[in-house]
């Protein structure tokens, strides 16, 4: 079997220390589309219950093979649908990759073609493990903007979901010749928010299980949102071993949030060994349509003070909206990059005047 770190032991000590930093991740249902594009690489959180998703991209791929000495130029479309079914933790999802491959043989001045599904997936994803399920637990610092930006050892708690699916060949299928119908896969996905505006994904997967090259696989991927965080940048690596295919990739990009509900993405990779050697870029964009409902808790279910409190005199007075045309919407990459300078100033005023109220004594 080819190695996945064949190239020098100091990839196995760079990525065996990757996986070992525990990660965390992100609000479960958020008001803004949460796209897994453009990398590769699959969130930790579901899209949230009765939310559906289609996330679609076109590529081409030009990989060369030294040792076979072939040339390939590659056109095709992937597609993600995803939907979140019966509870807020879990997703059902389809992934598909459809695809058009020329393959020259260079030693025989040959010309081919394959045409199929590299990818025909159906699966379910569930949170298990969610560090912000207690909003308590991270509530802002009001004495420090520094302390609610910088990164913190807590942040390195992870939000773990597990994932099972099967892959489905259909038909005679150039790329998987002589397979299974249907074989199996199975993935840990862990996300972290290591600051407001960073967040890192890994995925560790089992694919092909009951054929007779199972393939073994890992995704490690860092976002960044900017100072305007509808706008967004990633960096991510992939590693492949199996009998059949063996491969490390990197790749990165941009993704920008147009709407609420509606992001478009730009990404471009390559292949760190020359069997094959692999350069890609592909544009893409998500859409969302929300019919998510948030469920009601019975009264005498919910804890004290849950429903903020005592009611204050002004509570049923209107208060004035203003509007920034600039800065409307949220962020991309689902980023809260949580309350400003001033925001800090006025909570801390407020806190310290419901100290105040609750000290004083009534006769």
């Amino acid at each position: 079997m080819n190695s996945l770190f064949a190239y020098s032991k100091s990839y196995q000590y760079v990525f065996a220390l990757l996986f070992l930093i525990p990660l965390i991740g992100i609000s479960q249902y958020t008001d803004v589309i949460n796209s897994n594009r453009p990398g590769v690489s699959v969130s930790a959180y579901a899209v949230g219950k009765n939310v559906v998703q289609a996330e679609m991209g076109l590529f081409y791929e030009q990989r060369d093979h030294t040792i076979l000495n072939t040339e390939s130029n590659i056109w095709g479309t992937d597609v993600s649908l995803r939907y979140g079914l019966l509870f807020e933790r879990l997703e059902l999802n389809y992934e598909g990759t459809f695809q058009d491959q020329k393959i020259t043989f260079l030693n025989f001045d040959l010309e081919g073609k394959r045409r199929d599904f590299s990818r025909n997936r159906l699966g379910l994803k569930y949170l298990i493990y969610d560090p912000f399920k207690n909003p308590e637990a991270n509530k802002p610092n009001l004495y420090s903007w520094r302390a609610n930006h910088k990164f913190q050892f807590k942040n390195l708690l992870p939000a773990v979901s597990l994932y099972g699916g099967a892959n489905f060949v259909l038909g005679d299928n150039p790329f998987y010749i002589g397979e299974p119908t249907i074989s199996y896969r199975g993935m840990i996905a862990t996300q972290s928010r290591l600051t407001p505006r960073f967040v890192l994904i890994t995925n560790t997967a089992y694919d092909r299980i009951s054929t007779d090259d199972p393939e073994l696989s890992y995704t490690i991927s860092l976002s960044h949102a900017f100072r305007n965080p509808k706008w967004s940048v990633f960096v991510e690596h992939q590693g492949i071993d199996s009998d059949r295919y063996s491969d490390l990739l990197i790749r990165g990009g941009i993704a920008h949030l147009l709407k609420e509900n509606l992001q478009f993405d730009f990404n471009m990779g390559a292949s760190l060994k020359n069997t094959p050697t692999r350069i890609f870029f592909g544009i893409g964009g998500s859409y969302r349509m929300d019919f998510h409902k948030d469920s009601l808790k019975p009264i005498e279910d919910q804890e004290a003070d849950q429903n903020g409190g005592a009611i204050d005199k002004k509570a049923m007075k209107k208060k004035k909206i203003k509007k920034d045309k600039k800065n409307k919407g949220s962020g991309a990459e689902d980023v809260n990059l949580g309350p400003s300078k001033k925001q800090l100033k006025k909570l801390k005023k407020a806190e310290k005047k419901k100290k105040k109220e609750s000290s004083e004594i009534d006769f």
